[in-house]
């Protein structure tokens, strides 16, 4: 075990635990500080191409930045929508701003007929190219959509608007429907629901699309959680409009009825005591002097919870331990088998591989289960205080899948990521699978990961690229990952950040 210190961006010391291999510094929280905004993009399209026969495409969209040497880095993307040639998407797009760098933004919009992970097999529907400045200082950016440069997808166009994200504080509300009206000729209806908040320009804008519940007139939908500044700006007495509507696998929904609200209202929600509302059809309440609602919506509980950042925890102690995997000791002195920091590792490299050969198989879950001791000992603290970050560079084919993946999901319940880099011409496709990015990965016996821990990417396609393009993609998943652990556990940062006001 080599041990060696990166200096963090809160000015501690972050001791890395690290064993062989080429290091990939953690430093990269130390840029997050400073001049950098989070900010989110919200998505919608007009007139896209209809690629499917007998229906309408269903769009999903994807950000990508530039990460140099011309790669693209996927960022985020949204929800897929079914059926829909002009769809407002749900989930907004999340971007660090640097004001001082020119960030490259690529938007592709991609007609999704499968639950492959990957778009290459996807219809393209048209993108575009800008950059965030470009965005951010606009308050509606729009443009049309190409297939490729100087080739317009038909019609179509793209808007986006960009809101910074200045509160961290989430929404979390539960909510049922009762009498909701009867749509559908066959059944009943197929109820769903959609929040809106007011722009300062007046209009509505979608902040959250609520799952189907089939031939149901008394739902009862998940609990669901939106960002405060997502929701209403932070400003609780921000007009909220609410619609509950009929779904239609066409696309042409039938709303059941709407009102309007303010989370000042919804917080009064709770401790047994929902707070009620009349969902109302514009329509029906104007045709029918009888009319009194098309069912009734019920808050059962809205809390305002405080979530914590990457930076926070970094922020707050927690120590980020790098591991880079060998299964001996690097300087072939086992009981004494650490390097003194970076140079350290650097000179055992020089003196070790003239007098080594690698070879097979390559077994994953060994290293996998040792590094996950170390988190399972920190996990005991019950704090924020370490986590374990797994860089396993290969060059074969994994020769132990299956016990990799029970080791993958016994650690996806500790503090612990995993990094596998694929150099060669190899067929990575086990790698990808773990990835976990195609559904979630689940153990030979069928338990699932209790969270996406890994992150796999084949350096072929960054040879040509700077050196920063790699670690940015291989460090990208780490932050989140990060975060949804300790969320998960629900232990806030060691020093917590100053509280906000309400």
């Amino acid at each position: 075990m080599v041990v060696l210190y990166v200096r963090g961006c809160c000015g501690e010391s972050l001791p890395c635990s690290t064993r062989g291999a080429s290091v990939l510094c953690a430093s990269t929280c130390a840029q997050m500080a400073g001049c950098v905004s989070r900010v989110e993009l919200a998505v919608s399209c007009q007139s896209l191409l209809d690629r499917d026969l007998g229906s309408r495409s269903d769009p999903l969209c994807v950000l990508l930045q530039e990460v140099g040497g011309g790669q693209w880095a996927e960022l985020d993307r949204t929800e897929r929508i079914k059926n829909c040639q002009n769809p407002e998407f749900c989930k907004k797009l999340i971007v660090d701003y640097y004001f001082e760098k020119v960030q490259k933004l690529k938007f592709g919009v991609y007609d999704i007929d499968n639950k492959s992970f990957d778009l290459n097999d996807d219809d393209y529907l048209g993108g575009i190219e800008c950059t965030l400045g470009q965005v951010v200082s606009s308050s509606l950016f729009t443009r049309p959509l190409e297939l490729k440069q100087g080739k317009p997808a038909g019609k179509g166009t793209i808007t986006i608007s960009a809101e910074e994200i200045k509160d961290s504080r989430i929404v979390y509300l539960e909510i049922e429907a009762q009498n909701l009206d009867k749509k559908d000729f066959l059944g009943k209806s197929d109820p769903f629901l959609e929040f809106y908040k007011q722009s300062d320009a007046g209009t509505w804008q979608l902040v959250y699309r609520s799952e189907v519940i089939k031939n149901n007139l008394n739902p009862c939908w998940r609990k669901f959680s939106v960002p405060l500044q997502t929701f209403c700006g932070g400003d609780f007495n921000k007009p909220i409009k609410v619609q509950c509507s009929d779904h239609d696998s066409d696309g042409s929904h039938d709303l059941i009825g709407a009102f309007e609200t303010t989370l000042a209202q919804l917080q009064q929600a709770g401790d047994g005591s929902p707070v009620e509302f009349e969902c109302i059809h514009p329509e029906k309440k104007q045709k029918k002097k009888s009319y009194k609602n098309s069912g009734i919506l019920r808050v059962k509980s809205c809390k305002i919870e405080t979530e914590y950042s990457f930076l926070d925890y970094v922020m707050g102690g927690c120590q980020i331990n790098f591991t880079v995997s060998h299964e001996f000791a690097l300087n072939f002195n086992p009981s004494n088998p650490y390097c003194q920091g970076i140079q350290g590792i650097v000179d055992a490299y020089r003196h070790i591989l003239p007098q080594i050969r690698l070879y097979g198989p390559t077994n994953f879950s060994p290293i996998i289960n040792h590094v996950a001791r170390f988190a399972a000992h920190s996990a005991q603290q019950g704090t924020a205080s370490q986590y374990f970050i797994l860089l396993i560079i290969t060059d074969g084919e994994i020769t132990d899948l299956d016990q990799t993946r029970q080791a993958i999901v016994d650690a996806s319940k500790l503090p612990m990521s995993i990094i596998i880099v694929g150099v060669g011409a190899a067929d990575f496709r086990a790698m990808e699978f773990l990835d976990g990015d195609s559904g979630v990965l689940k153990s030979l016996s069928g338990e699932p990961a209790a969270r996406d821990i890994v992150q796999f990417v084949p350096f072929r396609q960054f040879q040509s690229a700077p050196r920063e393009a790699l670690s940015q993609v291989v460090l990208a998943e780490v932050p989140k990952q990060l975060v949804s652990y300790y969320k998960w556990r629900g232990w806030p940062p060691g020093r917590l950040p100053e509280a906000k006001s309400v």
